[in-house]
């Protein structure tokens, strides 16, 4: 009995201590679990920014809009594999810093008195367009804009007070005789705000060209021109393709923009960069049937299309979304040709087009003295404007520029529109020195761009900076730099390239313009500022 009542005893303590032992393992569980968690929760630091675009002075994406603003420790996709070396190390609080003094030095050179210089008052007859008075309008009519009634369009309730204007319309307006936009408008950043996220109401083929381009209506009657993402930024142009063969890119005509503005032209319209949704923001919408047919889903699960054009339009060359979402460049459309004409110009020195024919410029060394007796060219500010032309597409490297275009109202004495830069940017490590060959041969350049040349060679002003921070504000800089590393520097490269030519060729009277320089320029921006 007594063995008996002690087994007992011995079972109960055994079975007591198991317990205690599971109680004492569950609260160990608990205890780690709360750590765990505790230890998954990151801090705050320098590296968490806000999505905010308007914070940030950037646009926001048009996918972030209904969405609720949230923190996000880096605004680049996995995978993304355009970080060059140093971009990486970049990071968090050192690449928002970067950014900000970026911000500083492109405002400061701005402020720069070349980039402020005097201009003569503008007269009416200076304005491309101009909206009629009250008592020049006639049962409200809007002076070349007929009110439509198509489905999905916003009703015009447009006044002759500027504020009712939308912003495609008030850029249309204040396009001039001597530039396509004042850079101090404040409706350039609402026109680029406007052209990247407005609602899409319609998308069409665009008639004309090589390569596949998309003419995008909005609600409120506004158009952009889009020409897709065909490759990633890093892909170099091959060296053995022929210029003309060369695919477009979309981030060649949003840094021509950036470049152009820099330079103080003003000549290319506002371009700016767009996530778009292939499926619901063309094919869903699209009323070009031809346009429609072309769509088609890859083995990937990508939606893709090709549409209809002279080349690189086949299911062998596709725009593809990811799988559908597609990077684009949207332009904003000059007036219509019915409201402002324009004339067309075959460039003095376009090329042959030819595998192995070369252009008369190509042959003959003195062949400006011939284009300097012809008209438009033997009075004015047309040469000087199209040595202008040439330094922009040497520092992009663009050797398509065959044509370029004036608006007729002006006659002679206006500027050059720049278009169609899709072909810039191609090849970083080469540069094609014939694409000087006007200032070469004719040893002529405006002075205000000299002097603006040579600004932007100053280490506290230096291009490729100033690129970088200017591009920085376009919504695809969110996704990946407009411009890689290597490209950014090869434009320091080439304004040397410039600057040297002037020099070398005697250009201009440099003994003087030099001494201009030196009062003018020789303060950097951080000393003026």
């Amino acid at each position: 009995m007594r063995r008996l009542n002690l087994a007992k005893s011995t079972r109960s303590i055994y079975l007591s201590l198991a317990c205690l032992s599971l109680a004492l393992h569950l609260l160990l569980a608990f205890f780690c679990l709360s750590i765990l968690q505790t230890a998954c929760i990151l801090p705050p630091s320098s590296s968490t920014q806000d999505t905010d675009p308007v914070q940030h002075g950037s646009h926001p994406s048009p996918l972030d809009a209904g969405r609720p603003r949230r923190k996000v420790r880096s605004s680049r996709p996995a995978g993304e594999d355009s970080f060059s070396g140093s971009e990486k190390k970049l990071t968090g609080g050192g690449r928002a810093a970067q950014e900000v003094k970026g911000r500083a030095r492109l405002e400061a050179l701005f402020r720069h008195p070349l980039y402020n210089l005097p201009r003569p008052p503008l007269q009416e007859d200076d304005w491309l367009l101009r909206v009629r008075t009250s008592e020049q309008t006639e049962d409200g009519e809007h002076e070349g804009y007929e009110e439509e009634e198509e489905e999905g369009y916003d009703k015009m309730d447009w006044t002759n007070d500027v504020d009712t204007h939308p912003p495609w319309l008030r850029f249309h307006l204040g396009i001039t005789r001597w530039e396509l936009y004042d850079r101090r408008d404040p409706n350039l950043d609402q026109l680029t705000h406007y052209l990247a996220t407005q609602r899409i109401l319609n998308a069409v083929q665009k008639t004309g060209g090589t390569q596949l381009k998309l003419l995008m209506s909005f609600p409120n009657h506004g158009q952009a021109l889009l020409k897709p993402m065909k490759q990633s930024r890093q892909a170099e142009t091959d060296v053995n393709l022929f210029y003309f063969s060369d695919f477009e890119r979309h981030n060649a005509e949003i840094a021509a923009f950036h470049l152009d503005r820099l330079l103080g032209f003003h000549r290319v319209p506002p371009v700016v960069g767009r996530l778009i949704n292939v499926t619901t923001e063309i094919r869903e919408i699209t009323t070009d049937h031809k346009l429609m047919k072309t769509f088609f889903t890859s083995p990937a699960g990508n939606v893709c299309f090709y549409g209809q054009c002279e080349y690189y339009c086949s299911t062998e060359h596709p725009v593809c979304g990811r799988p559908h979402l597609l990077e684009v460049s949207l332009a904003a459309m000059l007036p219509d040709l019915t409201l402002a004409p324009r004339r067309s110009w075959r460039s003095p020195w376009k090329r042959s087009y030819s595998r192995t024919k070369l252009a008369q410029w190509e042959k003959v060394p003195a062949y400006c003295d011939t284009v300097k007796q012809t008209p438009p060219y033997n009075r004015g500010t047309r040469l000087v404007d199209l040595i202008d032309m040439a330094v922009l597409d040497f520092l992009m490297s663009n050797m398509d520029r065959h044509h370029y275009e004036t608006f007729e109202k002006f006659g002679n004495d206006t500027f050059l529109v720049h278009l169609d830069h899709g072909r810039a940017f191609g090849r970083h490590s080469q540069d094609e020195p014939s694409i000087l060959a006007p200032l070469q041969q004719c040893c002529r350049i405006r002075r205000s761009t000299l002097l603006r040349l040579r600004l932007l060679s100053l280490p506290d002003s230096r291009l490729s900076d100033m690129m970088r921070a200017s591009l920085a504000r376009d919504p695809l800089a969110a996704v990946a730099p407009i411009l890689s590393e290597p490209h950014l520097s090869a434009l320091d490269r080439r304004l040397a390239t410039v600057l040297q030519v002037v020099r070398t060729y005697e250009c201009l009277p440099l003994s003087a313009l030099m001494r201009t320089t030196a009062t003018t320029i020789s303060l950097s921006i951080s000393e003026r500022h």
